[in-house]
């Protein structure tokens, strides 16, 4: 990892780094941004911002560690920063968006068990055993003694159909089939090879699927279309939701992020009337493309800077415990309604991330950061940027329908905010 000098005395100095995969269209915003906004007064004192790209080296456990805060979008497949990252959370208190010791490679099926443990609609969810077995010199004897045999018809005539087979860890959509029949079942489960796979019932007639973008204490929760190309997918809707059905969400987003001690994190959830069912909730790398985000990248972007800038300036510390205890008292407490533990959620929540605290920062500290945003979205250099990002994403016969698509988009979200 990048580590040419020790980290600097001054505590008005702070570092923020980039751990990235193939992305470059955030992080410019990013770090365009971090600049332009330049340094800011926290407690009657000047705070530098500045932002670096992670590289990748070896490492000795005792090196020391430059940065304040690290924002990781590659750790959830890359084992070698990954454990860099283990490494400057114990050893050097490094404040991480996301904590990689709950974030074991978008890793579904635990949060499925925290937030049934919690109480949320989740729907039948089981998991089957591997159908090729798996690469491993035990494998044999082990199955053969211990392996039970199990009816897949029977297992999935107990979840129901349709249904959805879809791998455990979860990641970009990988091997998720809709499963609307027996022959749907078994080809999709013999396609299934070494992954470990979840069978969960479909929600059939559900009025809005939402799926909402959590960057530290705050949610946007946003109407998407699951079925349409990745720059389609999300609609630009306001007030889509019932109020209820809209707040459980925006409760569950930051309770789950609460739970695990994640910081950066989209769910789905499927809506019915005022009823919600969440069926994925856990994303190490969410996206926050411009192409696909559009309308709601400036949003994102500033959320991204804001918690990222007040964990640097205020020291916040890394915590790897989780303190489940204190969550399952709630959900356990018989004389709550569930619109109270929904209460006693967010506060806790709250409690997690500072929210007060936060609040006055972004009120007090970062008072300009909006302004600097919208400013710096409706010119040119934001242009050049998306320009750029359409044109090494997409094939070059569609360039200028989806530079005018964008921008479009992109105006929307300046006029709105005049």
């Amino acid at each position: 990892m990048i580590m040419p000098m020790t980290k600097p005395t001054d505590s008005t100095s702070h570092l923020i780094g980039l751990l990235l995969g193939t992305e470059n269209d955030w992080p410019t915003a990013f770090e365009t941004l971090v600049h332009r906004l330049g340094p800011v007064t926290h407690q009657g004192r000047q705070h530098e911002l500045r932002t670096e790209r992670v590289t990748i080296e070896p490492f000795d456990l005792r090196d020391p560690v430059r940065h304040d805060v690290v924002i990781d979008r590659l750790a959830w497949w890359y084992y070698h920063p990954r454990e860099w990252l283990k490494k400057a959370a114990l050893v050097n208190e490094t404040y991480l968006l996301n904590n990689p010791f709950t974030f074991q490679a978008m890793e579904k099926h635990t949060a499925y068990c925290a937030m049934i443990r919690l109480g949320f609609d989740i729907p039948t969810t089981v998991l089957v055993p591997y159908k090729n077995p798996i690469d491993h010199e035990k494998w044999a004897y082990t199955a053969g003694t211990y392996n039970l045999p199990f009816d897949l018809d029977q297992v999935a005539e107990s979840v129901g159909y349709p249904m959805f087979m879809k791998p455990f860890d979860g990641g970009a959509w990988r091997g998720v089939s809709k499963i609307d029949d027996v022959a749907a079942l078994h080809q999709a489960y013999d396609e299934s090879g070494q992954m470990l796979m979840h069978l969960q019932a479909a929600v059939d007639g559900f009025d809005a699927f939402a799926r909402s973008l959590t960057i530290g204490p705050e949610t946007q929760v946003m109407k998407f279309r699951p079925e349409l190309p990745m720059h389609d997918r999300y609609e630009v809707a306001h007030d889509f939701l019932p109020a209820a059905a809209g707040a459980e969400i925006q409760t569950l987003s930051r309770t789950i992020n609460a739970f695990f001690r994640w910081e950066f994190n989209s769910c789905e959830a499927l809506v019915t009337g005022n009823r919600v069912q969440p069926i994925d909730y856990a994303n190490a790398c969410p996206d926050i493309a411009i192409t696909s985000l559009h309308y709601y990248f400036p949003w994102a972007i500033t959320q991204l800077i804001s918690w990222s800038a007040f964990c640097a300036v205020t020291e916040r510390r890394p915590r790897v415990d989780t303190d489940t205890r204190s969550w399952f008292d709630i959900a356990d407490n018989e004389d709550l309604s569930w619109e109270e533990k929904l209460a006693a959620y967010s506060a806790k929540a709250d409690d997690y991330f500072e929210r007060e605290a936060y609040d006055e920062f972004r009120a007090n500290s970062l008072a300009s950061l909006p302004g600097r945003v919208h400013d710096w979205v409706d010119s040119a250099h934001f242009d050049e940027l998306l320009v750029a990002t359409v044109r090494s994403g997409f094939p070059a016969h569609e360039h200028e329908r989806f530079i005018a698509h964008f921008r479009g988009l992109i105006g929307a979200w300046v006029a709105d905010q005049r």
